[in-house]
């Protein structure tokens, strides 16, 4: 399991990656979203190939079916 990361070290954080121009709001957003939102059930798309994995109970499932290891 991942953990959290506070509000404060990922100011440092960015800071640090000189994102000092992108605005607090934008920052407080893109935090809560990485860090903060659980998703317990849903898909994830590929924004490459389209294909699509199921995430159940917060687990995605990114297994590729047989029929997509044959080359």
């Amino acid at each position: 399991m991942i953990p959290k990361v506070e509000w404060a070290a990922f100011l440092e954080a960015a800071d640090n990656l000189r994102l000092i121009q992108v605005p607090k709001p934008f920052l407080r957003t893109m935090h809560h979203l990485l860090l903060e939102v659980e998703v317990i059930e849903g898909t994830l798309q590929c924004p490459k190939s389209g294909r699509m994995f199921p995430i159940s109970r917060g687990i995605p499932n990114m297994l590729l079916s047989e029929e997509e290891t044959e080359s």
